[in-house]
């Protein structure tokens, strides 16, 4: 093997890698979401490319609006699936769509695009 060889293979193992730890290991901080004077824990989530935040954190019993905010037209964001719930909503690029939703059962549950590659998690409390 050259050397040009080697630095492109460890170049490649590298970024691999790199890749592997934001997708698989990266820690995701949880957003606490406080309730608002109209008893609504409301949040807004970016959705470009993945969900910002995409780990939330409510209290159980009381309504729940998430406001998604689709920055972008790429077909996998078009929905998000609620699959717990047996919700869908189809999100209209650089349109607020709102998702209302209320969850009395503490625990956790998960969010995903219409192709379940892109997905966030609910945490009730």
């Amino acid at each position: 093997m050259t050397l040009d060889q080697i630095l492109v293979m460890i170049g490649g193992v590298g970024l691999s890698a790199l890749v592997a730890w934001y997708f698989w290991f990266s820690e995701k901080k949880a957003v606490k979401v406080e309730t608002s004077d109209s008893g609504i824990q409301e949040a807004v989530i970016k959705v470009k490319g993945g969900y910002t935040p995409d780990v939330l954190i409510f209290e159980a019993g009381k309504p729940i609006k998430l406001n998604f905010i689709r920055e972008e037209t790429a077909g996998c964001t078009e929905d998000v699936i609620f699959s717990d719930f047996n919700k869908r909503a189809t999100l209209t690029p650089f349109k607020t769509i709102p998702v209302d939703l209320k969850i009395d059962k503490p625990g956790e549950y998960g969010f995903q695009c219409g192709m379940g590659m892109i997905k966030g998690k609910l945490i009730i409390s």
